[in-house]
């Protein structure tokens, strides 16, 4: 759990001022969210997939001060259940500028979304074909297809998308059911690490998209490429510009009148939220340091597990360093942040800062030993 860890030791001192300021104020732990770093983030893709609608991939994160944020910045969202649509209609978000991707949904699903104003659903079978076919007069539909990636960190094609070549044969039992499939989507995977597989999906869907088109009284016109855009775990630093260049490319050999959409999550949320958890208690085990958190893998370091990310750590000293262990707060033994990692002697009381920490991360904490959330706060700056 240490290897390929970015570890950050000291900070200025408007920033340990900052820190220490706010737990002082709300306590610990707290997940804190800069909104002025989202607007940055969604301006930066906007700017390097120009003529693409931006779709919030709502599941990244579900909160609604991270969604009223992107919804005044003209963002869409991209929703795969009631909950989330649930959320959007108490902020007055209207259905119309939402997708539904969740390839398979139960009938009341559909009527709920239809009921919200959503429109456009994505399908990757007969079978969920066959479910909107009594709503084929107020709908929408993308075909989803697969595009395996061993590249990526999840790769979202495993469970979901039809193979390229049975394309044809959806279309086909689209048509037989009256309905219209206006384009394709596809999604290569979670945090990629280079574009090439975008690339192949967009060429390939296009020659697709070209062929059904010259043969259907209903051509299809919507491309939606998914998300897959990469947060900056390493502290790198990410040039998504240069990340996107050839997406932008292959995008540019479309038709001029195609729709063009992305899902977004990761990149967006994830460096606009960091984490500060506290020092509970330290311990001397086989020679090495352990210090137990108020905070871990069942709570906002979750994505540790399900989403197989490893974020940068900042504590506040800089003295010499020691083999060291963060655990978490539960009773558990997997609940280990990170071991086999040199930190300086810390005591009860430190903090530590979790970075690049919005996305799927307290979206799929759990309440084990009924410890209580992270409490989330918003400010403009923490530097």
């Amino acid at each position: 759990m240490g290897a390929g860890r970015r570890i950050i030791l000291g900070a200025t001192s408007r920033e340990a001022d900052a820190f220490l300021a706010l737990v002082a104020r709300h306590g610990s732990p707290l997940l804190v969210f800069n909104p002025a770093t989202l607007a940055r983030q969604y301006h930066l893709l906007s700017e390097a997939l120009p003529g693409v609608a931006l779709y919030y991939a709502v599941k990244a994160h579900p909160n609604e001060y991270i969604v009223t944020t992107l919804d005044e910045l003209g963002c869409g969202f991209d929703v795969a259940s009631a909950g989330e649509m649930d959320m959007l209609m108490g902020l007055s978000i209207p259905g119309h500028r939402t997708i539904h991707t969740h390839p398979i949904k139960k009938d009341r699903e559909i009527r709920d979304a239809l009921r919200f104003g959503a429109t456009t659903f994505v399908v990757d079978n007969p079978d969920e074909l066959a479910k909107l076919a009594p709503y084929r007069d107020r709908i929408g539909i993308l075909l989803r297809v697969s595009f395996r990636s061993a590249q990526a960190t999840v790769d979202l094609s495993r469970k979901f998308g039809c193979d390229p070549d049975e394309v044809a044969g959806n279309i086909t039992a689209a048509e037989q059911l009256g309905l219209h499939i206006k384009g394709l989507s596809f999604h290569v995977g979670s945090q990629c690490t280079h574009a090439g597989k975008h690339i192949e999906a967009i060429d390939q869907c296009r020659d697709l998209m070209l062929a059904i088109s010259e043969t259907s009284s209903a051509p299809m016109s919507t491309l939606d490429i998914g998300g897959g855009f990469p947060a900056d775990y390493d502290l790198a630093g990410i040039d998504i510009g240069e990340f996107c260049a050839p997406i932008r490319k292959a995008l540019a050999a479309l038709p001029d009148d195609w729709h063009l959409l992305a899902e977004p999550g990761r990149y967006l949320v994830a460096p606009s939220v960091i984490s500060i958890t506290t020092v509970t208690g330290k311990s001397e085990r086989q020679g090495v340091t352990w210090y137990y958190l108020d905070d871990g893998i069942y709570g906002s370091y979750s994505g540790q597990i399900f989403d197989h990310a490893v974020y940068p750590l900042q504590v506040l000293k800089t003295t010499e360093t020691r083999r060291s262990v963060l655990a978490g707060p539960t009773c558990d033994s997997i609940d280990i942040i990170a071991e086999n990692i040199q930190l300086p002697e810390l005591e009860i009381g430190d903090l530590v800062i979790g970075h690049q920490m919005g996305a799927y991360t307290a979206a799929t904490k759990t309440r084990f030993n009924s410890l209580p959330d992270a409490r989330f706060v918003f400010v403009e700056s923490t530097s």
